[in-house]
């Protein structure tokens, strides 16, 4: 154990992120201690409250232009909550939001502690929804930094509550261009980096095996997902400012749906004697500094430490740490009165989230040690994976005890609640304690965060175009990792594992990855089911913040249209995760609007966002300059799927009636943030947005009461390449079936706007009678065409 006589200077060595406020406070802390802190009180201290664990940002108060904002980022997502509770269970206070669910079946053993019979049960259920993001880790080591993104969003489903159960996984990927082949020209715009760690090729294949991996090694299906390639520079104003864009620190976000029951929905109090458990692995130098480092800018720090905050997979021993948790969770008893998975901050946060409302003492001699040589710092604050912390009353321990070793699963009684409002470690044998700290003065010290920052207008160029190229822009569009087929991604990873999916992203007689939603079904006997997708807009957001978010929830929400839901639009909840180059000139800024934007849509649209994470350090910085990656907010949309066999393909049918186009942003056609301008290089000035939430809401609710009846043969969303590319995916996947179109009706002129425009739209092949229906309840629709053979 050290002693920490310079904070300063210890903060820039270890690489700790600590804000001259927060060394302040260490230091009079300090002094009101009457002594130096040690080095894991310091350590701990900067991971607990980093702006990975904390969201300084989003609590924090926005001056923009001079003018001190309203509210702050996080009461803008959580009106969403009190205008539209809808269905919530729980939200903002715990690892995932759950919402009600159907009342399903559980098919279980009777006792998880011995050999038993298996007996059917029903209860009702809750859903759970999680994203979060390891950007990060996966820009400096791909493959586990996506693997162990998955892996602790996993864990933070299985922390829900009393404990909840993981269903199915979900994935998005976004790079600066992989340069797969020479000279493609929108690949030319900006020079390529010297790569600070690995190339986004590279990224992009070992990314996705990291995430595949973990999900096949552990036994969820990864049911859905998003890639995205984009990089852009371009002059702004100011002479000679340009600014360089891209996602050169890259994107990773992992998320998932899974279920629990609605009984064991919130966490109990821990009560003083009730005993800290660990479920898994032992601690070895792994991860060291995670939270902290993830919170700067990539490139801040020395390479050696950005490297050793990168964490590894095990998933084998978070399959035998799940397996015991689902043992309690699927008895008549649940006996966990807490629980809290471990991520970044290792121990420290774990375990002072487990009593932060009433205190514990760890026994530093009893956490598990695979490496010898490792600090008292360094047993308390690593981040070996696959670990989860637990509180439960000592009456139970047995049981407990009982099912860990049936699945072979780990576990150590490490501590006890002490309820003196004390965490503290402190070995048996030497009595050196690294850590005793007051909560209070652990959790209750982070200054408030002011972000000053003023509005800086950009002007993008626009695109210039031919009609006589649209072959030409055809053949490039459909070169973007956007656009492309993703059998890559798809191929690879295991989409049926578990035995409850009921639509994942192959579709039609080839088999081919065009399906946006993925569900799963809550039980193996009934029709019910959970329902996921993903939106993102980043490149329209560069433009309009607003217009950015408006289609990122139009984009979740025209992919989930597609399934079922309890009570239409009413029935989706979101989590919004924000990726964010902070306190750079303008962004903060935007960001502030970006979540305006988001959240007043959401309560327009009648819906709410209960969760989501923030990744507000989103620059690279190389020798020669930073690269700032575009705002982007990644909406994860979900919610009860009401009968998972009456979900909709995009697979044309040969008797499957005409083909309708239904415009659902209400704008005229833009091409602005298309990936048609991406590949000419610009991103232009004009993109489109959703005008007019109430009638996007009564065109999703009528085609989800068509969906109910029966009534619509194929359907699919206009999104990246646009209209052209819809028509050419709802062909693809049946055998010797193509369209005839006339898109004449559709009130553009210019043929490359209604081919190549990201407005939010959806296509439907339906019977005419249809049609009656659709007037009736004020949907706007063109017919295009028909089926051919």
């Amino acid at each position: 154990v050290l002693e920490v006589t310079d904070i300063v200077t210890y903060n820039k060595v270890q690489g700790l992120s600590l804000s001259e406020e927060e060394i302040g406070y260490l230091n009079d802390l300090s002094k009101k201690l009457g002594r130096y802190l040690t080095d894991s009180e310091v350590f701990g201290f900067s991971q607990v409250n980093s702006e990975h664990c904390r969201h300084k940002i989003f609590n924090g108060t926005f001056v923009i232009d001079g003018e001190e904002m309203p509210s702050s980022l996080f009461k803008m997502i959580r009106k969403t909550s009190a205008e539209n509770p809808n269905d919530i269970v729980s939200a903002y206070k715990d690892n995932v939001a759950f919402v009600k669910g159907p009342r399903v079946e559980q098919f279980a053993p009777k006792s998880a502690d011995k050999p038993d019979y298996y007996d059917i049960k029903e209860f009702d259920s809750v859903i759970s929804i999680k994203a979060e993001t390891h950007n990060f880790p996966t820009t400096v080591e791909p493959f586990n930094g996506a693997a162990t993104g998955s892996g602790g969003e996993i864990r933070d489903r299985l922390a829900g509550g009393q404990g909840s159960l993981p269903l199915a996984g979900t994935a998005v990927y976004m790079t600066a261009y992989s340069r797969l082949e020479k000279d493609r020209p929108w690949e030319n715009g900006m020079d390529e980096r010297k790569w600070l760690y690995q190339t986004p090729m590279d990224i992009l294949i070992k990314a996705s095996n990291g995430a595949s991996d973990f999900g096949n090694k552990f036994g969820q299906p990864l049911i859905t997902g998003s890639v995205l390639t984009f990089e852009h520079e371009e002059a702004s104003s100011g002479p000679g400012k340009s600014r360089r864009l891209g996602f050169d620190k890259v994107i990773m976000l992992a998320g998932g749906i899974g279920y629990g029951k609605e009984a064991q929905s919130k966490k109990q109090t821990p009560q003083t004697g009730d005993k800290i458990v660990i479920l898994g692995g032992e601690n070895y130098r792994i991860g060291m500094g995670g939270a902290a480092v993830s919170s700067a800018d990539t490139g801040e720090f020395s390479s050696g430490i950005e490297l050793n905050a990168i964490q590894r997979s095990n998933p084998e021993m978070q399959k035998r740490a799940a397996n015991a948790i689902r043992g309690l969770v699927e008895s008549d008893r649940n006996p966990i009165v807490s629980i809290h998975d471990h991520g970044a901050g290792g121990h420290l946060n774990c375990l002072s989230e487990l009593v932060e409302e009433t205190g514990g003492k760890i026994d530093l001699d009893k956490l598990p040690v695979g490496d010898p040589t490792l600090s008292a710092k360094e047993i308390i604050g690593n981040e070996s994976q696959e670990r989860m912390g637990l509180v439960i009353g000592q009456k139970d321990i047995d049981t407990l005890k009982r099912i860990a070793d049936r699945e072979r699963a780990p576990m150590y009684e490490v501590g006890d609640v002490t309820g003196d409002h004390r965490f503290s470690f402190e070995s048996a044998t030497t009595r050196e304690k690294p850590m005793d700290f007051a909560l209070e003065d652990m959790f209750g010290s982070s200054p408030k965060v002011v972000m000053e920052d003023k509005t800086v207008a950009v002007n993008y160029s626009e695109p210039e175009y031919s009609t006589e190229k649209i072959y030409e822009y055809l053949n490039n569009v459909l070169q973007l990792e956007a656009v492309a087929c993703k059998d890559w991604l798809t191929n690879k990873v295991d989409r049926c594992v578990g035995g409850k999916v009921a639509k994942q992203q192959c579709a039609g007689p080839l088999q081919l990855p065009l399906n946006n939603v993925g569900v799963m079904a809550l039980d193996y006997a009934g029709k019910e089911g959970v329902a996921t997708t993903i939106g993102h807009s980043p490149v329209s957001a560069l433009v309009d913040p607003v217009a950015g978010s408006r289609n990122s929830i139009g984009e979740a929400l025209s992919n989930i249209i597609w399934a079922p839901m309890k009570d239409g639009l009413k029935g989706v909840s979101l989590s919004a995760n924000w990726m964010w180059a902070c306190k750079n000139e303008g962004e903060d800024a935007r960001l502030y609007e970006a979540v305006k934007g988001c959240s007043d849509f959401a309560i327009e649209l009648g819906i709410n966002i209960p969760t989501g994470k923030d990744s507000l350090s989103m620059k690279q910085k190389y020798p020669d300059g930073d690269v700032i990656a575009p705002g982007t907010v990644i909406i994860s949309a979900a919610g009860n799927c009401t009968d998972i066999r009456k979900v909709v393909e995009p697979v044309l049918k040969r008797n499957g009636g005409n083909i309708y186009h239904i415009n659902l942003s209400g704008d005229t056609y833009k091409l602005g943030g298309s990936s048609f301008a991406q590949v000419l290089n610009k991103v232009g000035n004009e993109v489109p947005t959703i005008k007019d939430a109430a009638a996007f809401k009564d065109t999703f609710n009528t085609i989800q009461e068509l969906i109910k009846d029966g009534k619509i043969a194929a359907g699919h969303d206009i999104g990246s390449g646009g209209l052209i590319t819809t028509l050419l995916e709802m062909s693809f996947a049946e055998v010797n079936l193509g369209a005839e179109y006339d898109l004449s009706e559709l009130g553009e002129a210019d043929s490359v706007k209604v081919l190549f425009s990201e407005n939010i739209a959806i296509v439907i092949q339906a019977d005419a009678s249809v049609e009656t229906e659709l007037k009736n309840n004020n949907v706007e629709f063109t017919q295009i065409g028909k089926p051919k053979e």
